[in-house]
């Protein structure tokens, strides 16, 4: 069976940092793309920035470049989503899924976590 399940999330103050962790069972990396989406209350869910199976990062959402990095345990099959320099505007329950192939549209992918709360106090 498939799983995603992510932990990490919190409250920070602006400027601050957050790790989220995304930990897969049923698959690995090497089969698998792994991205991060976000939803902030009454907007649609965004995507982040997807890791394809080859190890190549694609970001989705401008405002995060340069902030957000991802990095990998092979050993825990645990994928982390590094965040910081912190903005109000990264409020939002974020998510992980996989794909086979990355892509920015939420609708498309297999498997997804349950969410993690983000929250960046000003």
């Amino acid at each position: 069976e498939v799983q995603l399940v992510e932990s990490g999330g919190g409250l920070v103050q602006a400027g601050g940092f957050l790790r989220l962790s995304c930990a897969a069972s049923g698959f690995t990396f090497d089969d698998y793309s792994i991205a991060w989406f976000r939803q902030a209350p009454g907007k649609e869910r965004e995507g982040v920035l997807c890791t394809t199976s080859g190890g190549t990062n694609i970001y989705y959402a401008d405002s995060v470049k340069g902030r957000f990095t991802v990095s990998k345990d092979n050993a825990k099959n645990t994928m982390y989503l590094q965040m910081s320099s912190l903005r109000s505007e990264d409020t939002a329950v974020y998510y992980c899924a996989a794909k086979r192939a990355c892509s920015g549209y939420a609708p498309t992918y297999d498997y997804w976590g349950q969410g993690t709360q983000v929250t960046v106090s000003s």
